[in-house]
């Protein structure tokens, strides 16, 4: 999938999406008005441009993902740790913790994450 870009209001649909889903476009528009207060039109067109960009599909009124918000932000973080740290996610991390640290919970979980990829 090519790389998605959403504005702030675009990504806080989505998740509204994500979170509801299966969830129909008139659900969207009660929703969306008592969020955003937002016109029908408006949650269409939004709804429309989530769906152009791959996100989502409207199957007969019924609103469901095409990537999931876990897949989505997946892309997002290796993006950004392509674009920024040239890839390198020891270069990331490094970044990340260098001030704050983290708390031996945080270690072990990696630690268990890291385990589980080289098992796969």
């Amino acid at each position: 999938m090519a790389e998605v870009q959403l504005g702030v209001i675009e990504a806080q649909y989505a998740d509204m999406i994500w979170e509801h889903e299966p969830v129909t476009s008139s659900e969207l528009v009660k929703m969306t008005a008592e969020e955003f207060h937002w016109k029908r039109t408006t949650a269409h067109n939004v709804l429309r441009r989530l769906i152009d960009k791959g996100l989502f599909q409207n199957d007969k009124g019924v609103v469901t993902a095409v990537v999931s918000k876990d897949e989505f932000y997946a892309m997002k973080s290796r993006k950004y740790v392509e674009d920024t740290f040239h890839g390198s996610l020891p270069a990331f991390i490094a970044a990340f913790i260098q001030d704050s640290g983290i708390t031996a919970d945080e270690a072990e979980e990696i630690r268990r994450m890291i385990d589980q990829a080289k098992e796969e």
